[in-house]
C-alpha cells in the first residue's frame, strides 16, 4: 500500500506488534512498541527510522504485552511522552498484572509510567495528519483505533487484520465480547477506508474482503464458543514458544500447569483431561505447521 510519506510502518511479526512511525518536522510519534523480549530490536528499528530526530510521543492502541512491552525501554532511551487508552490507565498505574493478563497468560512486560490518556472521540494531530480516536472493544475492552478521514487510513491495532482479528479475550473469561467485537467491525464498515494499518501483518486495502472474513469468523465463534477456546489456547502456546524458542516435550505438562489461562479455558469450554489437552494442542499446531518436534523438543515455526 502507498502511504503518505510521513507514515512509516515497521512490520514485525506475531510476537511483537507493528510499530507505526508518524514523522513530524520536530520529531516523530510512535504507535505501539512490541514485546519486551524484542525491546532491543525495537530500539534499533525505531532509532533507524528516526534518523537522529527525537521521539516525541509513544501511543498504545491497547496495553497487551505485544503492544506495550517496549514502552519502558523507549521511554528510557528517548524520554518520550507515553499515551495510553483511558480504560487502561488504572491497571498501568497500579501495575496490576492480573488486569493486564501478564502472569495469567505466561507473558511479561517491564513496568512503565504513562504521561496522559486518550479516549474515544479525541482528536489527535500526528504526523501532520488529523486523526480521530475510535472505540475498538472486543479483543480488548479498552482498545482504540485511529482514523484519518482526510487520508482514509485506519490504524486498527488488533481489531481487524487482513485475515482475522485478535482473540476475543473477554469471552474466554466469562464476560461479553462477541457483541463488542461485532460493534467494532460494524464501525469499521461504516468508515471510508482505503488503507488499514493493522497491529500485525502488512497494511492492506481490500477492507471489504477483510471485513467479510472477520464477520464470518465471528459468526462461527458465536455459534460455537469452544472454537474460540481451542483457537485461543493454540495461539497462546505458539506465542509462548516464540518467547522461549523451544521447550522439552516432557516439560510441557509443568509449563501449562503454571500458566492459568490453559486450565481456566479448558475448564470453562473444553473439559479435556490434561494429557489429552496437551496432545491436542501439540498435534494441531504440528498439523498447521506452526510447531515442529525435534529430539524431544517443541519448536515454533513460521
Amino acid at each position: 500500500m502507498k502511504l503518505p510519506a510521513q507514515i512509516q510502518v515497521l512490520e514485525r511479526g506475531w510476537l511483537s506488534s507493528n510499530n507505526i512511525v508518524l514523522h513530524e518536522a520536530a520529531g516523530a510519534v510512535l504507535i505501539d512498541s512490541g514485546y519486551a523480549a524484542h525491546a532491543a530490536l525495537t530500539l534499533s528499528l525505531v532509532a533507524h527510522a528516526l534518523r537522529g530526530k527525537p521521539l516525541l510521543r509513544l501511543i498504545n492502541t491497547h496495553c497487551h504485552s505485544d503492544h506495550m512491552g517496549g514502552n519502558a525501554a523507549l521511554a528510557r532511551a528517548h524520554g518520550c511522552r507515553i499515551s495510553v487508552p483511558e480504560g487502561e490507565a488504572a491497571a498501568i498505574a497500579a501495575w496490576d498484572e492480573d488486569a493486564m493478563m501478564l502472569a495469567y497468560t505466561g507473558q511479561s512486560a517491564e513496568r512503565f509510567s504513562y504521561s496522559d490518556t486518550m479516549a474515544a472521540g479525541d482528536a489527535l494531530l500526528l504526523g501532520g495528519i488529523e486523526w480521530q480516536a475510535l472505540a475498538a472493544p472486543g479483543h480488548d475492552p479498552n482498545a482504540l483505533m485511529f482514523y484519518a478521514p482526510g487520508e482514509r487510513i485506519l490504524i486498527t491495532g488488533d481489531a481487524l487484520w487482513e485475515n482475522g482479528f485478535g482473540l476475543i479475550f473477554p469471552e474466554l473469561f466469562g464476560q461479553e465480547g462477541f457483541a463488542a467485537a461485532r460493534s467494532t467491525l460494524e464501525t469499521i464498515a461504516r468508515l471510508e477506508v482505503d488503507c488499514v494499518i493493522p497491529g500485525h501483518g502488512a497494511p492492506f486495502g481490500d477492507v471489504g474482503r477483510a471485513l467479510a472474513g472477520a464477520f464470518q469468523r465471528l459468526d462461527a465463534y458465536e455459534r460455537d464458543p469452544a472454537k474460540l477456546a481451542r483457537h485461543a489456547l493454540k495461539v497462546m502456546l505458539s506465542f509462548s514458544l516464540m518467547i522461549m524458542g523451544s521447550i522439552a516435550e516432557d516439560e510441557l505438562e509443568a509449563f501449562l500447569a503454571g500458566v492459568p489461562i490453559y486450565a481456566e479455558v479448558n475448564r470453562r469450554f473444553l473439559r479435556l483431561p490434561e494429557a489429552q489437552l496437551r496432545e491436542y494442542l501439540v498435534q494441531d499446531l504440528e498439523r498447521a505447521q506452526a510447531l515442529a518436534r525435534r529430539d524431544g523438543r517443541l519448536f515454533p515455526l513460521g
